[in-house]
């Protein structure tokens, strides 16, 4: 657990305005929707911080920012890999790549997705509406 959260400045220079613009989306998305508290701490071998949505022992996704990206980490179960499979026509290659290369753990697959644009935000927020549908609309 981090002493401080990180300012909004630190976070724009580290991200860069490409990646900030989907953090903020994405971050934003998950407040709106999502009653989890963002647990900020430090991003370890994976980034310069990270941030997880917990609730309850259990998270949502969690968020590592480096320099010029940020990593989303998302696991799902067998009850989401049943939905994402099922639905799997409606996401773009790139996001089924991630998916189909994924390995397969006793526990689900942890879907890894480097973010530096816009370009995958509308299929990232899919993927966590099939880990948890939102309370809030």
């Amino acid at each position: 657990m981090l002493d401080t959260i990180p300012a909004r400045e630190q976070l724009e220079s580290l991200l860069g305005d490409t990646a900030i613009s989907a953090w903020n989306a994405l971050t934003g998305f998950v407040e709106t929707n999502y009653d989890f508290e963002p647990l900020w701490s430090s991003g370890g071998k994976y980034g310069v911080w990270e941030v997880k949505y917990r609730r309850s022992g259990k998270t949502l996704c969690a968020f590592y920012a480096k320099e010029g990206k940020f990593t989303l980490l998302i696991v799902f179960g067998k009850a989401e890999r049943e939905k994402f499979e099922l639905s799997q026509n409606e996401f773009c290659s790139e996001i089924i790549d991630i998916y189909t290369d994924t390995h397969q753990y006793h526990d689900g697959k942890w879907l890894w997705i480097d973010v530096s644009d816009m370009s995958l935000i509308e299929d990232i927020k899919k993927l966590i509406v099939i880990k948890k549908k939102p309370w809030r609309k």
